[in-house]
């Protein structure tokens, strides 16, 4: 039953050759056009899963609850005053960009800290600062009525006086007579210089934590992009050039988070594209030329996989709105897996060319003898894909909707699209 029905198709497509060519452009120009109108690629990974399943209800919850930001700004800076000024001006532009960046939060950058930052401090630590400042209390006074290189030079000068007199030892003040000579030094070598007061009050070099700040930004991302956050990461990196950060206080900004991370993997995907698509293309021109050793009948086989592929993209797109990042893969297994059938059905043809001079006569016979086992391979590829539909996992349902339906057009391509042979081949 199956035999005799590829076989009367093939009959009618072979004497309504013109017909079922200018049936076949029709589908193949329109899925094309309706592809490329409608085509949309959806990025969100949180997608991939139904929002059904009890454990995803519980993490969105969590999620609301706690929400993650996205990207994260780091800035290092030479000094902890550097640090602080440049992840508060950051911190401010990005906030007015409402609409690339639905929230950022500077950690321990708020007014709270500003007030009560020092009691966090171990108590060790606390009593050094305290300690150092009561010192220098003096020098700061001077500092904060005149706070210019003016101011600098005349609480350096009052130093030197209390060393005179000795309200303080030479030793205690070496360390600020050293950065002050290093800042100096840098200054007149046109090098980049900094001077942390933090610093000289706590009496010990800034670790690295004391450098860094981070930004927490929860970007709007754009999900029909292949990149969501692209345009989001541009734009921090943007700001922060446009507030001179690198130049004028040598701050050094990295942008890291899941954002960023998938964003780079992404496009890892856009920038192999070409090249992949070449190489594959050029694979498959190979074995269509080992397989058949006719230029005519690897034509007619692309041809039949172009608008093959056309109307499967647009059924796909019709069924599901957007591919995913899973479902995307259709298209490869749509070009392997219709090439194998195009393959098949052709290398019958040949053989039954070689014992039939008629060219309807050969299709048909091809068509008898390779329809039942090409039909329920094809049957059988479907239903492996469509077995996927059931699960949670809408990523790979998706994809055996897609690739399932794609297989049923594949193998009615290569019957139908046969006439085209009898001309070619």
């Amino acid at each position: 039953m199956i035999a005799n029905f590829v076989t009367r198709l093939v009959d009618l497509c072979v004497r309504r050759a013109w017909w079922a060519i200018v049936l076949a452009l029709i589908l193949g120009i329109g899925g094309g056009f309706y592809a490329g109108r409608h085509f949309a690629i959806n990025t969100d990974v949180n997608k991939l899963i139904s929002s059904d399943l009890p454990w995803k209800k519980q993490a969105a919850q969590y999620a609301a609850a706690f929400p993650e930001r996205g990207l994260v700004a780091v800035l290092e800076a030479p000094t902890p005053e550097l640090a602080d000024d440049a992840a508060s001006r950051l911190s401010e532009a990005l906030k007015a960009r409402r609409d690339l960046f639905a929230a950022v939060d500077q950690p321990g950058g708020d007014s709270f800290f500003a007030r009560n930052g020092l009691l966090f401090l171990p108590t060790e630590d606390l009593s050094q600062v305290t300690q150092g400042l009561k010192r220098a209390r003096i020098v700061i006074a001077r500092l904060a009525a005149d706070p210019s290189l003016r101011g600098a030079l005349g609480a350096l000068s009052l130093a030197v006086d209390g060393v005179e007199f000795g309200q303080i030892k030479l030793d205690d003040l070496s360390p600020v007579m050293n950065a002050a000579s290093d800042t100096l030094s840098d200054v007149l070598a046109n090098r980049p210089a900094s001077f942390s007061w933090l610093a000289l009050a706590s009496g010990k070099p800034s670790q690295e934590r004391d450098l860094t700040r981070f930004i927490e930004i929860a970007p709007i991302l754009n999900f029909r992009a292949l990149q969501p956050g692209r345009v989001a990461t541009d734009a921090i990196k943007q700001i922060a050039s446009d507030l001179h950060l690198k130049s004028d206080d040598l701050v050094q900004i990295h942008i890291t988070g899941p954002v960023a991370i998938n964003d780079a993997e992404f496009a890892t995907i856009d920038y192999n594209a070409v090249p992949d698509a070449f190489v594959a293309l050029v694979a498959v021109t190979v074995l269509l030329w080992l397989a058949l050793h006719s230029l005519r009948l690897m034509v007619a086989v692309l041809l039949s996989v172009a608008v093959g592929l056309a109307v499967s993209t647009a059924a796909g797109l019709l069924l599901v709105g957007a591919l995913n990042l899973i479902s995307v893969a259709f298209f490869a297994l749509f070009i392997g897996l219709s090439v194998d059938f195009a393959i098949q059905f052709s290398v019958r043809y040949r053989a039954e060319r070689s014992k039939y001079h008629d060219l309807p006569v050969a299709l048909r016979s091809a068509a008898t003898i390779a329809g039942r086992p090409l039909t329920l391979a094809a049957a059988a590829t479907a239903v492996g894909f469509m077995s996927f539909l059931p699960t949670s996992y809408r990523g790979l349902s998706e994809l055996g909707q897609i690739a399932g339906t794609g297989m049923i057009v594949a193998f009615i391509i290569s019957i139908t699209f046969s006439c085209r042979r009898s001309f070619l081949g």
